[in-house]
């Protein structure tokens, strides 16, 4: 049931791709709490372990992780690519895994909490700091700042060099 959360969460929020490591899963209950049939919109990767793992060239792996040195969401600068990875429920990343992450990060609550939640917190706040949107008032009573309109450059068009005589 969290892998069709998850999934349907990643769909939601625009995801490119989906993976899993080692994964044990039935179709059938991830069709039960994945009502977008994400499995149609976005590719789902599926590796046999940690070091079968292959990411796009420049992408950042990224470990939600409950541990001392990983750094706070809210203080955590997502990456432009970045793929994210969380560990099983009741459970924890690998160490290998860990090692293998280019950043570590945690949510900061009292104790884990469901995988399922804590990937869309993790989505939702890389959505927020993109900058797409208002930055919030200061108040409750106060409005958001507008976003500065669009701007781009004059049309440039480009012509093959005419070949010389």
């Amino acid at each position: 049931m969290n892998l069709g959360s998850l999934l349907r969460t990643a769909h939601a929020f625009g995801a490119s791709f989906f993976f899993a490591i080692e994964p044990a899963f039935k179709i059938k209950e991830v069709k039960h709490s994945d009502t977008s049939d994400a499995a149609k919109h976005l590719p789902l990767y599926t590796f046999s372990s940690v070091d079968a793992l292959m990411l796009p060239r420049g992408c950042a792996l990224v470990g939600i992780e409950l541990t001392d040195d990983a750094v706070e969401l809210p203080s955590f600068f997502h990456p432009q690519a970045a793929a994210y990875v969380l560990g099983p429920e009741r459970g924890s990343l690998s160490p290998e895994m860990q090692a293998r992450c280019d950043h570590l990060v945690k949510i900061p609550t009292k104790f884990c909490i469901n995988v399922g939640l804590a990937g869309a917190l993790v989505m939702y706040d890389r959505q927020i700091c993109q900058g797409r949107f208002a930055r919030r008032g200061t108040n409750p009573r106060a409005k958001p700042e507008a976003l500065p309109e669009h701007v781009s450059g004059a049309q440039k068009i480009r012509r093959k060099p005419e070949a010389s005589e």
